[in-house]
């Protein structure tokens, strides 16, 4: 106590010296270590933030949040030489820092590395070549073209063609067997005005076989309860090709209104053409050199499974005058009509329709000496069967 009474300048300065003495090697050490930095890195705020990814990895080089950040090393004066990397942690290192220029990878152990992790749905390969990988466009690890399949296509052998072409019946080989179709394709009145009730009929039929058969055909008009016309056909027919008949036969014309009757050889064909067009068409041969040709075609519409109509057209033409017939040479009749029937049964069906007829030539000649009408359009009704 004495000695702080009686000297207090002295204790001043001695404490003075004492922290004079300290500090002055900490500072001269920091000043040391700065001289090394040229320049001072720019902190967080100067710098731009990378984003971090938030995806899970398990790949050992990327830092996970959790590890702290790493404090900046100064290589300036560290010898690398003694290094050991063998025993360095590249699990701490990040991936976004930049890599020096020749870095050289091609020594690095890839096997232990675990990228079940890895999301490869943004990788781009266009720049990849996949010809040096083997993975041409259109390479097949298939059997060539020329080579010998595995299991080759066994021989045909006898009993497989007869088992894939069966014997046929008798009647799908046209055989001798007798069938037959008979058929009113149409019977019809009308109102004739002052001659009274007009009536007409057309029927035809066959019976035999495939190939060979009988044929019979028949057409008239009765108009007042007179007969103005009326004829019978018997033909013999052959299949010549698909659908069609060649038929050779007779023609009778049975006398009316007092005239003669006339007889004809037939010579034909029936069948069915091009777009169901049903087709006869005969030429006939009689007395005197006395030559016809008649001709029909009908088309069918369904307009329902059961209404159904008929369309039709027929002519005749002769080469002479027969005035006792009432035929002149040249074109000598057309008819056209539509027929809508209802097929009640498939064998019996109802009908309305229209018809329309005209004389042409002589035979337009004689019809206006005896009556005065050379065309004719009537409304009918009737009837068709068929068994």
């Amino acid at each position: 106590m004495t000695l702080s009474r009686r000297h207090p300048l002295t204790l001043g300065l001695a404490t003075a010296l004492l922290l004079t003495a300290g500090v002055a090697p900490a500072r001269g050490q920091e000043t040391d270590h700065a001289s090394h930095h040229p320049a001072a890195k720019p902190t967080a705020a100067q710098s731009p933030a990378k984003p971090i990814d938030p995806r899970p990895s398990d790949h050992a080089h990327h830092a996970t949040p959790s590890q702290p950040p790493v404090a900046p090393m100064e290589h300036g004066t560290q010898d690398h030489g003694s290094m050991d990397h063998g025993n360095m942690d590249h699990g701490a290192m990040k991936q976004g820092a930049a890599e020096p220029a020749g870095s050289d990878h091609s020594t690095m152990d890839h096997s232990g590395m675990d990228h079940s992790g890895m999301d490869g749905s943004n990788m781009d390969h266009s720049g990849m070549d996949h010809a040096s990988m083997g993975h041409q466009a259109g390479a097949s690890q298939d059997l060539p073209a020329t080579a010998e399949p595995h299991e080759p296509i066994p021989v045909v052998t006898p009993a497989d063609r007869a088992a894939a072409f069966q014997d046929l019946d008798e009647h799908l080989m046209h055989g001798e067997s007798i069938h037959s179709y008979w058929a009113l394709d149409r019977l019809e009145v009308w109102d004739a005005d002052e001659d009274g009730t007009g009536v007409a009929w057309e029927a035809m039929g066959w019976v035999g076989s495939d190939l060979n058969r009988l044929w019979l055909r028949s057409e008239g008009e009765r108009v007042g309860g007179s007969t103005e016309s009326a004829d019978v056909e018997v033909l013999y027919g052959r299949a010549i090709a698909r659908w069609w008949d060649a038929v050779a036969g007779v023609r009778h014309d049975l006398g009316f209104g007092g005239g003669p009757s006339r007889s004809y050889a037939a010579l034909g064909v029936i069948g069915l053409a091009p777009y169901m067009f049903e087709v006869s068409a005969t030429a006939y041969l009689g007395e005197s050199g006395q030559v016809g040709i008649g001709a029909e075609a009908e088309y069918e519409m369904l307009f329902t499974n059961r209404l159904i109509g008929q369309w039709l057209v027929e002519g005749e033409a002769w080469s002479k005058d027969d005035p006792e017939v009432g035929i002149g040479s040249g074109l000598s009749t057309v008819e056209a009509g539509f027929r809508l029937r209802y097929e009640f049964h498939r064998q019996f069906a109802p009908y309305v329709g229209v018809v329309w007829e005209r004389a042409y030539g002589g035979t337009a000649d004689q019809r206006r000496a005896q009556s005065g009408d050379i065309d004719d359009t009537r409304i009918v009704a009737g009837v068709r069967i068929w068994f």
